[in-house]
């Protein structure tokens, strides 16, 4: 996909998600991701939209990959660490979470 239509196709997905149709930028930021996997800021905005859609696993799978690119990514640690806990998995989003305020001194 030209670097053009990915930047386009990101912009769409970004409206769908500012317009809460989480489903709808999941299907379109889906592609942008696999066209360019390195693209943290689509993933992360992928990431967000699965878990606001309730798509759990899949947002722990893209939180996961966002914080092996950048361990330092705060807003993956608070995102994966409710994500745990939504997944009823309290003890695995603590480290996620105790990182997350540790980076934002909340």
């Amino acid at each position: 996909m030209p670097i053009e239509k990915l930047a386009e196709e990101y912009r769409r997905g970004r409206r769908f998600f500012d317009s809460q149709d989480y489903i709808g930028a999941a299907r379109i930021l889906a592609p942008v991701v696999a066209a360019a996997p390195d693209n943290l800021a689509a993933r992360l905005l992928l990431a967000r939209a699965y878990y606001h859609s309730a798509q759990l696993g899949r947002a722990e799978a893209e939180l996961r990959l966002v914080l092996e690119r950048d361990p330092a990514e705060g807003y993956a640690c608070l995102l994966l660490g409710r994500t745990l806990q939504r997944r009823n998995r309290p003890k695995d989003a603590e480290p996620y979470l105790r990182m997350h305020a540790a980076m934002t001194g909340e």
